[in-house]
């Protein structure tokens, strides 16, 4: 199901966005953010929803719905498909981070330049209420709250 939300913004509903999996005694809350705009981004998000349904470090708790919104930064590439997963898990933020760009690159992520057309990115927008600065990793992930791409599948979680 496509709904146009408005001029720059359709949300997307399937099997997999959004919807509800089983809870988790790990012991993190996180909320990942998840995008991409190269290749079949819809089915990619599927396989990385099954990927993470076998995946020992990560449980996943819910899925938001599919947005498709506009670039920021580098304009000049499609729209991008985004959606937000809830996760639990055992692995603190820096090992988290380290598995996320694990995923990443499992997925065909290649980093050519800042906002690149890419295949799939996983951002950490929150883990449980912690707060990290570092050279690495910002958590809350920076400016989450002025992107549409986190905002409005946020109000479906």
């Amino acid at each position: 199901m496509r709904k146009k939300l408005d001029d720059k913004n359709t949300l997307i509903k399937n099997s997999f966005f959004p919807r509800k999996y089983k809870e988790s005694k790990k012991s993190y809350r996180v909320l990942l953010g998840i995008g991409g705009n190269v290749g079949n981004t819809i089915s990619l998000f599927k396989k990385l929803s099954k990927y993470l349904e076998k995946d020992l470090d990560l449980d996943l708790i819910k899925t938001s719905p599919i947005l498709i919104n506009p670039p920021f930064g580098f304009l000049y590439q499609d729209d991008f498909k985004n959606a937000l997963l809830v996760v639990k898990t055992n692995l603190n933020p820096e090992k988290l981070l380290k598995k996320v760009n694990y995923i990443e690159k499992k997925f065909g992520r290649k980093r050519s330049f800042k906002d690149a057309p890419r295949t799939l990115d996983i951002d950490i927008i929150f883990f449980e209420n912690k707060k990290v600065y570092n050279d690495k990793l910002i958590i809350p992930h920076i400016a989450w709250s002025e992107r549409s791409s986190v905002l409005v599948p946020l109000c479906y979680l």
